[in-house]
């Protein structure tokens, strides 16, 4: 009796995932007949610049496009078309101490995101749109080397994931 209600309980989400079509854990939903993406270098146009992170930028949102879906990365004529630049980086005091000092810097980045999905022509998917995350570190650490590195990582963690869930995710 136990093997056999095992049994129709596997047979039963078999047919309830087949009769999804394409279905996957991470919510993203993408066409059969889409294989390519195409993600343009971000440009760093921050009223400050920090050498380096619209290309570490640019990587992490292929990487994670890649880990994510079975599409190909082109470097041009993609069926989906992500763009854009970094357009605000700045630390600002988060928390203070009784001497009126900072206790915790925050670490913000803006990065303004063009996405295109070149198969559809109403533009229906399209949309340009604004990605904001934030890393709080101890006003003791000074953002170089290392720290960095850790900060820059948990933003862009966050960013290219919200970027991915606006575009390709379907909720």
């Amino acid at each position: 009796m136990k093997k056999t209600t095992t049994l129709l309980c596997a047979i039963l989400c078999f047919l309830t995932f087949q009769g999804c079509g394409i279905y996957s854990f991470n919510g993203i939903s993408i066409d059969e007949n889409i294989k390519t993406f195409q993600v343009n270098f971000f440009q760093n146009q921050a009223p400050i610049v920090e050498p380096g992170i619209d290309r570490t930028f640019t990587f992490a949102l292929q990487d994670l496009i890649q880990d994510q879906t079975n599409l190909s990365l082109v470097s041009s004529n993609g069926e989906l078309l992500f763009e854009g630049e970094i357009v605000e980086y700045y630390i600002a005091p988060q928390a203070s101490t009784s001497e009126n000092t900072a206790a915790q810097n925050r670490l913000t980045i803006t990065v303004n995101v063009r996405y295109y999905n070149n198969t559809k022509t109403d533009g229906e998917d399209d949309f340009e749109r604004r990605f904001s995350f934030f890393s709080d570190v101890s006003a003791t650490t000074q953002l170089i080397g290392s720290d960095l590195d850790t900060a820059l990582e948990e933003i862009f963690d966050r960013i290219t994931q919200d970027i991915v869930n606006e575009s390709l995710a379907k909720w």
